[in-house]
């Protein structure tokens, strides 16, 4: 297939083209290399999807909507993986309206671009965020979530309406993803692994906000990636059983629309985690111990069940074999001096 997945120098992006590439497809990808954090990542990341024959790539920023039309017009995609945006949950307390121009007028165009060029699927990436205040766990897709407690997930939650709309309208086959909090080798700077890394590494404190206790489901990349390219794979229909006196909001009948969580069934306390990473790096951290951050939530778990259903693929590597395959890459990119005898043996 020749599929257009947007932000390709990005943690899960990159990860997701070279799936596909490897596997034979035709990748255009899209970025604007922007510097919410470290750009020489993100064009060391490029630089291995680019390395593949079958892969093109496009500079451009989903809110430029001339750009955008000349993208699909050009290469006119068979599928679409939309999975640029502007990331982090705090960012948005200081930014807010660098969010809605990636996250929904960016989304509107590639809904245009689906719309315009008949584009067979689309699966775009929504996030566990959109939970929010909502505390009945685990969380499904099955049940509403009407809280959210950060713009970010607000965009998100968007992208998922938006998404429905013109899958209704113009059937467009749309497939929603929620992730549950990603980590694994090229991952993000911004994010809570690689913050710890750096810092004990370098001995300094970390900052471990609701005291270490809250709960996430941690997932790692490659389970992520699977799952992706599954669904993507897995083109969705109206629902025939859709009752719209009771509305399942993860299905529809009058759409071929689904969304699904992904993510690890097993939520890991936060002070566990960094329990493995301190025996990945064969240091110890000094916590500083603080309270939970506005937006945060103290728990998420992760109900699959629906996407092992509909793709036959669940999550299922440990925080002890994902936190060993960070450190090994994390040395081994940033030269850091880390014991690798520490990493074997929590792999092991």
């Amino acid at each position: 297939m020749k599929v257009l997945v947007t932000g390709t120098a990005g943690f899960i992006g990159s990860h997701v083209a070279r799936k596909l590439l490897a596997r034979g497809d035709e990748v255009i990808g899209l970025d604007n290399l922007n510097d919410y954090y470290d750009v020489g990542l993100k064009k060391a990341r490029l630089a291995r999807v680019q390395a593949y024959p079958g892969y093109t790539h496009v500079s451009a920023d989903l809110a430029d909507r001339a750009a955008m039309e000349k993208l699909f017009a050009i290469h006119r995609p068979e599928r679409v993986v939309n999975l640029a945006a502007q990331a982090g949950v705090r960012y948005a307390a200081t930014n807010p309206h660098v969010y809605v121009s990636s996250n929904v007028t960016g989304f509107l165009h590639v809904l245009e671009g689906c719309r315009q060029h008949g584009v067979q699927h689309l699966v775009f990436a929504s996030t566990s965020s959109v939970y929010g205040a909502n505390r009945d766990l685990p969380f499904s897709e099955h049940r509403p979530a009407e809280h959210p407690l950060t713009l970010y997930a607000a965009t998100k939650k968007a992208n998922e309406q938006m998404a429905h709309s013109y899958a209704h309208l113009y059937g467009v086959p749309a497939t929603g993803l929620r992730f549950f909090t990603v980590y694994g080798p090229w991952g993000r700077p911004d994010m809570a692994l690689f913050l710890f890394t750096k810092a004990i590494l370098a001995g300094e404190p970390i900052r471990v906000f609701n005291e270490g206790r809250h709960k996430r489901s941690f997932t790692y990349i490659d389970d992520i990636v699977e799952g992706v390219v599954r669904a993507l794979d897995t083109v969705p229909g109206k629902d025939p059983a859709w009752d719209a006196m009771h509305p399942d909001p993860s299905t529809s009948g009058v759409a071929p629309y689904r969304l699904y969580n992904i993510g690890n069934e097993q939520p890991v306390e936060l002070l566990r985690y960094i329990e493995v990473l301190e025996q990945c790096l064969g240091r110890k951290a000094t916590m500083e111990m603080l309270p939970l951050q506005a937006g945060d939530v103290p728990e998420t778990e992760a109900d699959v069940s629906s996407l092992v259903e509909a793709v036959g693929y669940r999550p299922k590597v440990s925080v002890e074999e994902g936190i060993a395959a960070f450190v090994d890459w994390y040395r081994t990119y940033y030269g850091a001096a880390i014991p690798r005898a520490a990493v074997a043996g929590v792999a092991s």
